[in-house]
Formats: structure tokens, sequence, C-alpha cells
């Protein structure tokens, strides 16, 4: 039973209608995704309760928090992209003993990481623009963060364990439940219930550090008792090596990728520092709207590869090509529709995040301008995963800096100096146009070579 689920699941990928196969596996991950996103918003909305001065704190730890998350991130791309691979061959043995070595790397790393981002809090956050009278809320929050950051490091590799084996359902359930503990625990911890005292915004990151211990517990026990998907046991050093490898050639620039991303965004943050606190302020509401925004670009960005990474080992370009441009046209229709939506009804948005006017004012003028670029930047996400999904991880990390470095924080600062925040705005949308049409014309010409070196080899076979 245990090997006849990762086989119906190859034969769906290489064989079944795309548009089908990628709404079936795309399905609960959007599901799973509206519901930890949503629950992130509320989060973001009883921090706001506190006051301007700790929802801009919250707002600096984003640059920061997404840095581990983003390891954790290429960890599980390079992992599922290594088990799959096993899996579909039915050599089930090295791909437990992968899934177990992706696992205990992802702890080593993202705890490594945690310890040194405990003890240099404050140079890291007045490097970012936080000011002295924030630096207090920001400690409260990291010192806790930092161990939920721990904790999360396993059901994030441990998902991408589960969609390697045709599993979408299951990690969005996990994500889910992970994001309403948290949800739930959040008035309780941060205003105080009964014996348990008031805790403010260490009683934000607290709440997470639960959600995602409990969601530990459970992905270990599902992973190795009930689906039998690792070994019962930690691995030796010389088995740890072997697996870190394989996991780590793809997983290490696919994490570089992702950790530019904070990087990129503490630069912007530091920028809009300059605008005072109303700004940090706002700008950490839209991060955290076009979460909420992009919920079917990041499914799309975990389904799609499991589809590419197949039809590519079996030499079915032309599904690769298929599936990549049918993705993208969609990303960019229901971009534009919900650029519309958060067009209308960016001042009611902005009335429930914001308690004073001036940051409720920079909110309506994000939602006006920035969420237009999100389907551009849906292209440039899914061709990165696809890129990665075909082990050409080198090119979507190229192409992560392109975005980032040639254009997103030039273009962002250039728009500053034209016209203040405003024009910071608009440079975020410019940059996107233009990394879009990179990334489309790069893939397009990577697949179009993919089919000539695939016919020649049928030529000379």
């Amino acid at each position: 039973m245990s090997q006849a689920a990762p086989t119906r699941s190859n034969n769906d990928l290489l064989n079944g209608p795309i548009s089908d196969t990628l709404k079936r596996m795309t399905l609960p991950m959007i599901l799973g995704m509206i519901m930890l996103m949503t629950f992130g918003l509320v989060d973001t909305f009883f921090v706001s309760l506190l006051g301007t001065d700790e929802l801009a704190a919250i707002s600096f730890t984003f640059p920061v928090t997404f840095t581990l998350i983003s390891l954790n991130i290429g960890l599980g791309i390079g992992a599922s992209a290594t088990i799959g691979r096993y899996l579909g061959s039915g050599q089930s043995h090295l791909a437990k003993e992968y899934a177990t070595g992706a696992l205990m790397l992802a702890f080593v790393l993202v705890g490594i990481l945690a310890l040194t981002g405990a003890f240099t809090i404050e140079p890291i956050f007045k490097l970012l623009g936080a000011t002295d009278d924030l630096l207090p809320y920001i400690r409260d929050y990291m010192l806790v963060w930092y161990g939920a950051g721990v904790f999360l490091a396993i059901p994030m590799v441990g998902n991408s364990v589960l969609r390697a084996a045709g599993d979408t359902k299951t990690p969005s359930m996990i994500m889910a439940s992970g994001g309403f503990i948290n949800a739930v625990l959040d008035p309780i911890l941060i205003f105080g219930w009964g014996p348990i005292p008031a805790m403010g915004i260490q009683g934000a990151a607290l709440a997470t550090a639960i959600a995602w211990g409990l969601s530990l517990i459970y992905i270990l026990y599902l992973l190795g008792v009930k689906r039998k998907l690792m070994l019962p046991r930690l691995l030796t050093w010389s088995e740890l090596k072997l697996t870190s490898g394989g996991v780590l050639r793809i997983g290490l620039p696919a994490a570089g990728a992702n950790m530019l991303t904070p990087i990129a965004a503490g630069v912007i943050t530091a920028i809009i520092a300059g605008y005072g606190p109303e700004a940090v302020a706002a700008w950490g509401v839209g991060s955290r709207l076009e979460s909420i925004a992009c919920i079917l670009i990041l499914s799309l960005s975990m389904s799609l590869p499991p589809f590419i990474s197949q039809n590519y080992g079996a030499n079915k370009i032309d599904r690769v090509r298929q599936s990549y441009l049918l993705s993208l046209k969609f990303v960019v229709v229901i971009q534009l529709i919900i650029y519309l939506l958060l067009w209308l009804l960016a001042p009611y948005i902005a009335a429930i995040f914001a308690e004073e006017q001036r940051v409720a004012d920079l909110i309506i003028l994000f939602l006006y301008i920035v969420p237009l670029g999100y389907g551009l930047q849906g292209i440039v996400i899914l061709t990165n995963s696809s890129f990665n999904a075909m082990h050409q991880p080198l090119s979507a990390l190229t192409l992560s800096i392109i975005r980032l470095f040639v254009f997103l924080v030039p273009l962002a600062y250039l728009g500053s100096q034209l016209d203040d925040i405003k024009g910071l705005f608009w440079g975020t949308v410019v940059a996107n146009l233009c990394t879009a049409s990179v990334a489309f014309a790069w893939f397009m010409r990577r697949s179009r070579s993919n089919s000539i070196e695939q016919s020649q080899m049928k030529k000379g076979s």
C-alpha cells in the first residue's frame, strides 16, 4: 500500500490532463494557505491593537524572520526534488534515508542561524533602521520567535516530504491547523486571560512557538509512524553527510535565492524607515496583505514543481512548457482581478489595520499601486520554481539576484528620490515588469534548447 500512492501520483503527473492535474494538486494548497495567511493577518491585527510602535516593531522583524523561513523553504525544495526521484524509481529505502537527513539538516542549520540571531538582535535591527524606542519591543518578540523558528523547520521540510510523495492535502491541513492555533492563542497571550498575564508583543511570538511546536510533534509522528516515510532513527554521521550533499545540491541555491528576498526587503525597509514609523507600519501591513493576495501564486509554486520535475525527468518537455504557460496565464488574470478588488476595498482595509490617519493613508496608497505588480511577480516566482524542478537551481538563484538587486532595490530607491514613498511603490511595480520579461524569455529559451537536445538524442538512438 505504501508503494501504490507514489506510483499512482507519478502516472497522473506524466499522463493526466495538465489543467486537471494541476488543479487537483493546487486546490488543497490554496485552501490551506488561505487559512494560514488569514490567521497571519489576525496576528497582525491583534498586535496593531497594542499601538503603532508595536506594529512598527513587528514590521521590522519581517525581513529577519523570513530569512529563517527561506532557509526552510530551500531545504524543502532540495528534499522534495531528491525524495520524489527515489520514490518514483521505487527506491523507498533511499527516500526514507534522505527524508530523515533533510529533517536533521534543517534542525541543525536553522538552530545555528537562530542562535546567532538571538545574540545579534540589536546590531541587526539598528542596521535595518529601527530606533531605540522600538528595540525593546523587537527584542521581546525575536527572543521567543527564534525558538519558534527552530520548531517551524521540521514541519516545513516534513511537508515537502509529503508533497514529494504526492500528498498536497495533508501539508495544507498542517499549515492551516498551525495558523488556527496561533490565532486562538494570540489574544489570550497578548492581552491576558484569567490567570494568564498580558505579555504584549511577546505573547504573539509565544503563540507562534506553541503552534509550531505542536505541528512538529504531529509531523514526526505522521512521517515516522503512520506513513513510514522516514527512518525510525537518527542517521549516522556518514549517512548524514551523504544525504545532506544530495539535498544541499539543489536546496542550498534555492535557500540562497529565498534568503536574498529578506535582504532586499531589509534594504527597502531601511529606506521606508526614513519616512517615519507610520510608513514602516503601513509597509508591514501591506506585506502581510501581499501574502494573502498572492496565495494562488505561492500555492502553484509548490504544486507546479513536482509536475514539472516528473515530466522533465521523463523527457516530456512539451508538457513542461504547456504547464508553465498555463500557470502563467492563470496567475496574471487572477492577480489582475485581485488588484481591482484591493483597489476598491483599500479604504475599508486601511480602517481595519490603522488607528492613525497617516498610517491609513499610506496603506491606501500602497494598495492603489503595489498590487498592480503581483501578477508580474508571479511570473518570476513560478519561473524560479520551474528552474528548481528542472534541477537548474543556479538559474533560479541568478534570476532572484537579477530581480532583487538589478531591478527591485535600485528602482525602488530611484522612485523614492523622484517622488518620495509614492515613487518607491511605483518602483516595485516597474521592477516586477522588467524581471518578468527576463524570466519568461529565459525559460522559453531554455525549454526550446531542451526540446532540441531531446530530438537529437532520439535521432542518435
